[in-house]
C-alpha cells in the first residue's frame, strides 16, 4: 500500500489570505474580552458560522461578522499578535511564503490614520517573518463597495511602500457591486509601480467577472476565478496567459458557490491548464487553513501526490517571492515527493 505523504510538510506558497479572516478563533474571543466587544453567537460557538453569501442577505451577514471581528483589532499589539499567529499557522501548514491581503483603510480609524495603519501592518509582517522564518509580504486591497477614487489613493500608497513589503494590489468585497472597469486607473497606478494585479473575480458572479479582471484590470492573478470553469474559451485564455486562479475550496462551499467540496471545479481548471494557487481565504469564518485545501484536492478530486506537488509549484511560481525563496521551496517540493 502506497504511503500517504503528509500535506502539512509539502512546501507551498499561500497567496489568498485575508487579514482579519486569518485570526485564530481563540484570539478573537480574547481580543473581544479585552476591548469589551460583544460578539454575536455565530462567532463564539466554537464552530464556523453557517453562511451562504450567494444572495444579498447572505453576503450582508458574512460581511457583518467580518466587520465585528475586525472591530476587535484596535491597538498595534493586536495587529502584531494577529500577524505573528497567522504566520505560525502558515508555517504549521507547510507554507514557506505568505502574501496576506489587507485594506488598511478599515484599520485606519483605530490606528491613527491610513499611513500609520499600513506602517504598523508592515512592521508586524517584518517582525513575524523574523520570528517564524516565513517569507511574508502584503497585498493592499481596495474595496469595490467604495468609490474608485479611494482605490486610486490606496494604489498610490501601495506603490509608495513597495520597498517596504507591499507586493500586490487587489480588489475585494462583493463583486456584484462596482464594475471592474471603474477601478482600471487604480490598477494602472499599481502595475506602473511594479505591483502584481490580483483582483477578486469569478466567485459570486460568473465568467464575465473573470473576463473583466483580465481585460479591464490586466490581472496577473485572479482571487477565486472558479466560475471561469463555465466558459471553455475563458479557460483557454487564462491558460494561454498563465494567469493563476487563487482557488479557495472551503470558502467556495461555505459561501454557497458550490454545494459540496467535490463540486469545486479543481479538475476542470487543472485539465484546462489554468495555474492554481490554493488558499484558505478566511479561516476564522470558514474553519480550515491552507493544508486542508490540499486535502480537499486529494480526497474529493483524486489529485495524486505528483499533482499536489505541481499545485504547490504553481503557487510558488505565481508568488512575488524572490528567486532564492522560490528555488528553496521548489527544491523542497521535489524532496517531499522523494520521501
Amino acid at each position: 500500500m502506497e504511503r500517504v505523504r503528509d500535506l502539512s510538510l509539502l512546501p507551498k506558497a499561500h497567496l489568498h489570505l485575508h487579514f482579519t479572516g486569518s485570526m485564530r478563533p481563540g484570539t478573537l474571543l480574547e481580543l473581544a474580552d479585552k476591548h469589551g466587544v460583544h460578539l454575536p453567537d455565530a462567532l463564539t460557538g466554537g464552530e464556523p458560522p453557517k453562511l451562504r453569501a450567494t444572495d444579498e442577505r447572505g453576503w450582508f451577514r458574512f460581511q457583518r461578522l467580518y466587520d465585528m471581528a475586525r472591530s476587535c483589532l484596535r491597538e498595534p499589539d493586536d495587529i502584531r499578535r494577529l500577524v505573528r499567529e497567522s504566520a505560525e499557522e502558515d508555517v504549521r501548514d507547510g507554507s514557506g511564503w505568505l502574501e496576506i491581503q489587507v485594506d488598511p483603510t478599515s484599520y485606519a480609524p483605530m490606528l491613527g490614520g491610513l499611513i500609520p495603519a499600513l506602517e504598523i501592518i508592515l512592521d508586524s509582517v517584518d517582525e513575524a517573518a523574523r520570528e517564524t522564518g516565513l517569507g511574508m509580504r502584503v497585498v493592499v486591497a481596495a474595496n469595490r463597495m467604495k468609490h474608485p477614487l479611494d482605490a486610486r489613493t490606496l494604489a498610490r500608497l501601495a506603490v509608495r511602500y513597495a520597498d517596504r513589503g507591499v507586493v500586490g494590489f487587489g480588489l475585494s468585497n462583493d463583486e456584484r457591486r462596482g464594475m471592474a472597469r471603474d477601478f482600471d486607473r487604480a490598477f494602472a497606478i499599481a502595475r506602473d509601480g511594479g505591483l502584481l494585479a490580483a483582483p477578486h473575480g469569478g466567485e459570486l458572479t460568473g465568467p464575465s467577472s473573470v473576463r473583466d479582471c483580465l481585460d479591464d484590470l490586466h490581472a496577473s492573478r485572479i482571487g477565486h476565478g472558479v466560475r471561469a470553469a463555465e466558459d471553455p474559451r475563458l479557460l483557454r485564455k487564462l491558460a494561454e496567459r498563465g494567469v493563476t486562479c487563487e482557488v479557495c475550496p472551503t470558502s467556495n462551499v461555505a459561501l454557497g458557490v458550490y454545494e459540496k467540496p467535490e463540486d469545486v471545479p479543481l479538475r476542470t481548471l487543472w485539465d484546462a491548464g489554468v495555474p492554481m494557487a490554493l488558499g484558505a481565504d478566511d479561516p476564522l469564518l470558514f474553519g480550515s487553513r491552507l493544508a486542508a485545501q490540499y486535502e480537499i484536492a486529494r480526497h474529493h478530486h483524486g489529485f495524486t501526490d505528483e499533482e499536489l506537488a505541481e499545485l504547490a509549484r504553481q503557487s510558488v511560481r505565481a508568488s512575488a517571492a524572490p528567486q532564492h525563496v522560490r528555488d528553496r521551496l521548489l527544491g523542497g517540493i521535489d524532496e517531499w515527493l522523494k520521501d
